[in-house]
């Protein structure tokens, strides 16, 4: 079966690959032989990628984007996938996070703190810009802005041009999560369910977005 039939999903059908139109075919080979494909191979149109077939012109702007997000910035890229597996977590969006708690570990962040983010217990980074990184993640997703003092302590890490890239990657990803999460987008086959639970876990939840930890102190 082609990388095009390989959309498996509880909610969409899988597509044909005889019958894709034009665009939908320019997205496939965007995605196929792209920056995505050169850094780790040919992944096909798993994830959010099968889903943006159905709105191929759309998609074929995002995935654009999510190439300048992914391998265009200037961060880190610790401190990218801290970011992204954050709000994976906090969305309980079992494809990104699949997908990127190995990138997070190739790039050299500690995997008990991946896996304190998995749990949505507190994290403890050795580095302070990481930890900045998750903080700012995490209270974007649960409270959506920053105080006066929480702001400057941000750029006390990072660069207005850095926070401006953050802020771009978690703003993606939040995107990329509903996406997966609408439209129950399955993990690839043997992979491994980081949120087994999820069905029962509202992000939304008062309790989640504020769990009784200070995240704003380790700003």
């Amino acid at each position: 079966m082609s990388e095009a039939g390989r959309t498996r999903s509880q909610r969409l059908a899988p597509l044909d690959p005889s019958t894709l139109t034009a665009a939908q075919s320019a997205l496939v080979a965007a995605v196929e032989q792209g920056p995505r494909a050169r850094h780790h191979g040919r992944i096909g149109m798993q994830g959010p990628f099968g889903v943006w077939l159905r709105a191929p012109e759309l998609g074929f702007a995002a995935q654009q984007f999510g190439s300048a997000v992914r391998f265009g910035t200037t961060l880190p890229e610790a401190l990218k996938e801290i970011a992204i597996c954050t709000v994976g977590a906090f969305f309980r969006a079992r494809f990104e996070f699949m997908a990127h708690a190995p990138l997070a570990r190739a790039a050299g962040v500690d995997p008990v703190a991946i896996e304190a983010i998995r749990t949505d217990a507190t994290p403890v980074f050795p580095a302070a810009r990481e930890q900045a990184a998750y903080a700012l993640a995490r209270t974007l997703v649960t409270r959506h802005r920053l105080s006066d003092g929480e702001y400057a302590s941000m750029r006390a890490q990072f660069s207005e041009a850095e926070l401006v890239e953050l802020v771009t990657v978690i703003g993606y990803y939040c995107q990329i999560s509903l996406t997966l999460n609408l439209f129950e987008v399955p993990l690839p086959e043997g992979a491994e369910d980081p949120f087994p639970d999820s069905a029962d876990t509202d992000p939304a939840d008062p309790d989640r977005a504020n769990p009784g930890r200070a995240d704003s102190d380790r700003m």
